[in-house]
């Protein structure tokens, strides 16, 4: 028995949907190490001289973050702020600054064990 034309693409299209989603659906492979949820979300901000960072961690792992800021004159001098815990649903704001211009700004983060 052979189906008409116009039935064949319709089947076709039928088992692609499915059988592709069974595959594509997780990325949870066997033998693949599950993901791990960890780090707070970071937004800095220059303005002139002065530097903002926001964190707020989303996951309930406690995050330790850090200000690194890098001054554009050679003479002035680089700063990295002393590291702050983000508990959990926690936000922090980490402030700094340079004399003159800021060439570089980043956030730094560190798994605080407990």
């Amino acid at each position: 028995m052979r189906l008409p034309r116009r039935i064949t693409p319709a089947l076709a299209v039928v088992l692609l949907i499915a059988v592709l989603p069974y595959d594509a659906a997780s990325d949870e492979k066997p033998g693949k190490p599950e993901r791990e949820l960890f780090g707070a979300q970071c937004r800095t901000q220059i303005d002139g001289s002065r530097v903002r960072a926001v964190c707020h961690n989303p996951y309930p792992g406690v995050d330790a973050v850090a200000l690194h800021i890098e001054c554009a004159p050679w003479w002035d001098i680089d700063t990295d702020s002393a590291p702050r815990e983000v508990n959990p649903a926690e936000t922090v704001r980490l402030d700094g600054r340079c004399w003159k211009k800021v060439r570089d700004v980043w956030v730094s983060h560190r798994k605080v064990a407990r």
